[in-house]
């Protein structure tokens, strides 16, 4: 009999609206793979631009935060293993899990770290270098017991594993890395990408919902562009991204060729036509879809060190990696001109997603370690005392409120 999943997202997957709706398909593929039975549950209603799941034989499922009628979905389909999306979505449901399905298997991809990424902003906003303090704040607490909470949580960057084990301690055996998982780009492949001189302009991609894509958006239009226009005055900076509001829409300027282009339907159309990738992150966390796209479509890229944490390890970066605005405006204007290190930054990209995110090398990885979990899960949780205080605690605590909400709302 196969095994079943049931993923509770914290939204639709949009995949082509952002890195997380795209790592959400790479998990699915992953247990699909295994032939498990897959439902997909979220309290969070559908947007024009969610991926139909029922497309690859995903059954889709509406629930309702505060509501028993969960309980009933849950009980009777029965899982082996959940899977959360994101913490916040564990917080609201877990505690039903638990009581419902207290054999199954809990696993919570955490996308990034919440923690370091607001705690990055806060200090940018602060105008202060990140420090510890930053990182301590109250998105920690409730990640880590979040993650405490699970019998395993994925992690998608190497750095945010050092800040696990290192930082906040957490037991190695409660954390599990796994990155972007993508097929391998054959020769064939690259070599059919359009070539340096058949490419122009600049370009910037990123989910503009996203505060720190945002923040890149007016880091470039106040700060970067005009040095890179002042050297390169035909070239422009095509800007894509789900969800322009007003505010993003009002720093289109043809004057200066800083262009608005919205939604990209097809991202790889977009980036190889491109000749250089800008992505002048000031804080965040995880890794970047961006810099997937663009070493997927042969485009090198400048970037901040925010930008590139966690992507290259070893391998040299498809491009430079520069955090002050006047070097990283020189190195656009270099890799822009400079057909040979152009292909150099090219040749590094396609090194970098075939040695660090062959999905070939971490699948037999992780479902050996769901399946060893699942096999001595009692001894798994009695060993982490932690985890079981905190789901004693939440259970108490969320469950009451919950029932209050809903007994509220009747």
């Amino acid at each position: 009999m196969n095994k079943k999943l049931l993923i509770i997202g914290h939204v639709w997957p949009e995949p082509r609206s952002s890195a997380a709706g795209s790592r959400m398909m790479q998990l699915i593929e992953s247990f699909q793979k295994e032939d498990y039975e897959i439902i997909f549950a979220s309290a969070c209603a559908k947007s024009i631009n969610a991926f139909d799941l029922s497309e690859i034989g995903i059954v889709q499922a509406n629930i309702e935060l505060n509501h028993s009628s969960f309980d009933h979905f849950i009980k009777s389909f029965n899982p082996d293993v959940i899977l959360f999306d994101r913490f916040m979505t564990e917080e609201q449901f877990g505690w039903r899990v638990a009581e419902q399905c207290p054999e199954a298997l809990r696993v919570l991809d955490t996308e990034d770290l919440h923690c370091l990424r607001k705690g990055r902003q806060q200090a940018f906003k602060d105008g202060k270098t990140f420090d510890s303090s930053y990182l301590f704040n109250d998105f920690s607490k409730r990640e880590m017991a979040s993650i405490y909470r699970c019998d395993l949580s994925l992690i998608i960057s190497e750095v945010e594993m050092e800040i696990l084990t290192n930082e906040f301690k957490m037991p190695k055996e409660l954390i599990f890395y796994l990155p972007f998982q993508l097929d391998l780009i054959s020769d064939q492949e690259s070599s059919e990408l359009p070539y340096f001189e058949n490419r122009q302009h600049f370009i910037t991609i990123g989910n503009f919902l996203h505060e720190p894509n945002y923040n890149s958006i007016l880091y470039l239009k106040e700060t970067i562009w005009p040095l890179i226009k002042k050297e390169l005055p035909n070239a422009n900076l095509h800007i894509y991204g789900a969800y322009a509001s007003q505010k993003v829409n009002q720093l289109h300027d043809e004057k200066s060729g800083f262009l608005i282009k919205g939604f990209a339907t097809d991202v790889n159309e977009v980036m190889a036509k491109a000749k250089v990738c800008l992505a002048p992150l000031r804080f965040g966390a995880g890794l970047k879809g961006k810099l997937v796209d663009a070493m997927k479509n042969g485009t090198p890229c400048v970037m901040t060190s925010i930008a590139a944490e966690g992507m290259f390890g070893d391998v040299k970066p498809n491009g430079a990696i520069e955090d002050a605005p006047d070097l990283f405006a020189e190195n656009a204007v270099l890799l822009y001109e400079n057909k040979t290190i152009w292909s150099e930054k090219q040749h590094h990209g396609f090194k970098v997603l075939n040695q660090r995110f062959n999905k070939s090398n971490f699948h037999d990885r992780f479902f050996n370690d769901i399946d060893e979990t699942i096999q001595h899960l009692k001894e798994h949780r009695q060993n982490n005392f932690t985890g079981q205080m905190l789901q004693h605690h939440l259970l108490n605590s969320t469950k009451y409120m919950s029932k209050w909400i809903e007994e509220k709302n009747k």
